[in-house]
């Protein structure tokens, strides 16, 4: 099969994925680094099934990845068949409140970021600031400080890991430390290596409906600390997201709603970008499939490919399987809690296109219907898979007593099956838009793997305006300038409302998309709800409350321009 890569894929392949020699010399081309991932994942079907089976896999797993209708998540596709072997990208480590524990979750936290992969933690449990620490007749210094050891180790394994380590730090909002929490990144130099997101409580949201008090709560002792205004504290996450993205806010009630097995204790974390909520020490690793791919031509212009989408659906679901069957775990107790859930997250990527190829615009009703019927039919399909697995290789051990066992479903081999992940640089490399996200802007220039800029005007809208006739230089030379359309340029209507972007797209319409496909996945969204730089705080306050309402586990926003080197830019080096 020849590869369809973009210079841009090119570029990343080369800067992150392929091997290189003791010299730092590329020595793998991009077809041999998806026979190397498929031939090592496929190693697994030789538990299950005749030899002769195993060659026959690695090849579909080939050539799935090599058409860009799937890819597994980076740590796969780097460590495959290489000898650090760690394949999983997400990963949840507890934080007691001792020292031991602290620093060995900064230990374990090391070894999993030098190996790839992404941590998150829950600094609920840590003592707050000033409380007393009977041992040494002293005061502790609470978790934020905690953190900020954390940030540091992240800073120096960076440096030689295989890729930039990230981090979730999650407080619960009654901890007595809550404010210093959702202050604490105004200062930008402050605690860079993680992604912050408060966990919001059924309690919390009840004191904010009926405008009361809030207890804050002494973890060491589990009496009450003081009471503070509901609104206020909101009202103080509402505005730090509005001058920087940060904190944003998980909705722990939403999510243990849907912990597969409550039995063995309560979600606590997230991985960095919150579309993945673990127990400790467990891990999962994440697929996405490019819907860019799965249309086909029909009479009236494209059309949904089923067919397809439900044979990639079951071929990713088996691959992702098989990666937990050879996955190199960092730690025997992640090995333990992951092969006893087995938890895979299967998503997609490259939905706005899809919905142009479609000729369905990202912010109307019907791109809201699109996105549940795709997203129901992935994860029925998903289910479906995991359950024929289960039939064959055996369910996940941990299914005694889980949710599908207490409400008497048939097991599944896979506790989890689908997530929504934000796959920055797999969309890159697959050539489509990035998860479920709408367009950014049309030409825009994209930082990536901290050093690498690329420009590039979207691909599709280059197509379409090749293959329609609207295409000449000086749109090309408008679109690098600006990102964007002006209202002069002579595009047909209906090719202006197909190519929408993301501060074109009304808050309320983003939320609406993020709750459209979670209704229909196991695990969480990542999604950015972005909002122009002109954004009032009341926009992203009625965000975050829309968002819980509709029953999504957690919202990100972010206004342009609140970052110093944010990671998109529109035309020439604008913020939009």
């Amino acid at each position: 099969m020849t590869l369809n890569l973009t210079e841009n894929a090119l570029r990343i392949l080369q800067a992150r994925y392929l091997k290189r020699d003791q010299q730092g010399h590329v020595v793998e081309s991009p077809e041999e680094l998806f026979q190397r991932v498929a031939h090592h994942v496929a190693s697994a079907e030789a538990i299950f099934e005749p030899q002769a089976k195993v060659g026959e896999t690695a090849e579909a797993f080939y050539q799935m990845m090599a058409s860009l209708e799937f890819l597994p998540n980076s740590p796969t596709m780097m460590n495959a068949g290489r000898e650090l072997g760690q394949l999983a990208a997400c990963f949840v480590l507890p934080v007691e409140d001792s020292l031991e524990s602290i620093f060995e979750a900064v230990k374990n936290t090391a070894l999993i970021h030098q190996s790839g992969g992404g941590t998150g933690f829950s600094f609920s449990h840590l003592r707050s600031k000033n409380d007393i620490v009977s041992t040494t007749s002293g005061v502790a210094s609470g978790p934020v400080s905690f953190m900020r050891v954390f940030n540091m180790a992240t800073e120096v394994i960076k440096q030689g890991g295989t890729r930039r380590g990230a981090n979730m730090g999650v407080l619960r909002v009654d901890h007595p430390d809550i404010v210093e929490f959702i202050t604490a990144k105004r200062d930008p130099k402050e605690l860079t290596s993680f992604n912050l997101s408060v966990g919001i409580t059924r309690d919390f949201m009840e004191a904010l409906k009926g405008g009361k008090g809030f207890d804050l709560v002494n973890p060491r002792t589990g009496q009450r600390v003081k009471t503070v205004g509901a609104r206020e504290v909101l009202e103080l996450i509402v505005e730090c997201a509005w001058e920087s993205g940060e904190p944003g806010v998980i909705f722990l009630d939403h999510i243990n709603r849907g912990n597969p097995t409550p039995h063995l204790g309560q979600i606590e974390s997230t991985n960095p970008c919150g579309e993945q909520p673990l127990l400790p020490y467990e891990a999962c690793n994440l697929g996405s499939i490019n819907l860019a791919k799965m249309t086909r031509n029909s009479l009236g212009g494209q059309e949904i490919d089923w067919d397809n989408l439900g044979r990639t659906v079951r071929l990713a679901v088996r691959f992702l399987d098989d990666v937990i069957e050879v996955n190199c775990y960092p730690l025997p107790q992640i090995e333990g809690v992951s092969r006893g859930n087995r938890k895979i997250g299967l998503g997609v990527m490259g939905f706005a296109h899809f919905l142009i190829l479609l000729g369905v615009s990202y912010d109307s009703e019907e791109g809201v219907h699109i996105a549940e019927e795709v997203m129901g039919f992935i994860q029925e399909v998903g289910h479906e898979a995991s359950r024929e697995l289960a039939k064959r290789r055996g369910p996940f051990p941990n299914v005694p007593e889980s949710r599908y066992d207490l409400e008497g479903e048939p097991p599944l081999r896979n506790a989890t099956v689908t997530t929504i992940a934000p796959t920055g640089t797999l969309s890159i490399i697959a050539g489509c838009s990035s998860g479920i996200e709408p367009l950014f802007a049309l030409s825009y220039t994209r930082r990536a793997l901290e050093d690498v800029e690329l420009s590039e005007i979207d691909p599709v809208f280059l197509r379409l305006g090749k293959e329609m006739g609207f295409w000449l230089p000086e749109l090309e030379d408008t679109l690098r300038q600006t990102g964007f359309l002006r209202a002069e340029d002579e595009i047909p209507p209906h090719v202006q409302r197909l190519f929408v972007t993301a501060f074109d797209i009304p808050p309320s319409r983003h939320v609406q998309m993020q709750a459209a496909f979670q209704r229909h996945t196991d695990n969480a969204v990542s999604k950015t709800i972005n909002f122009p730089s002109h954004a009032t705080k009341t926009d992203v306050h009625e965000a975050f409350l829309m968002a819980y309402h509709m029953g999504c586990k957690g919202v990100t926003i972010y206004r342009s321009g609140t970052r110093a080197g944010q990671v998109l830019t529109c035309g020439l080096n604008q913020l939009c």
